[in-house]
């Protein structure tokens, strides 16, 4: 995961009618992705938000 990403670890991800999920946006706080995501199911659809962080790399 790039730098930029890592500061937006919260997602919202849209379920699509064939069964994909795709990332409509990266925020960076929970209650941010929770209200932008209240607005999207304002419009139809079905959105999830989830937290999307990348164990680090265990160096031997």
């Amino acid at each position: 995961m790039d730098y930029r990403n890592e500061l937006r670890p919260w997602v919202i991800f849209e379920h699509l009618p064939d069964g994909n999920n795709k990332c409509v946006a990266r925020l960076r706080t929970r209650s941010d992705a929770d209200a932008y995501a209240s607005l999207l199911r304002r419009g139809g659809g079905s959105f999830e938000v989830m937290f999307d962080k990348q164990p680090q790399e265990i160096l031997g």
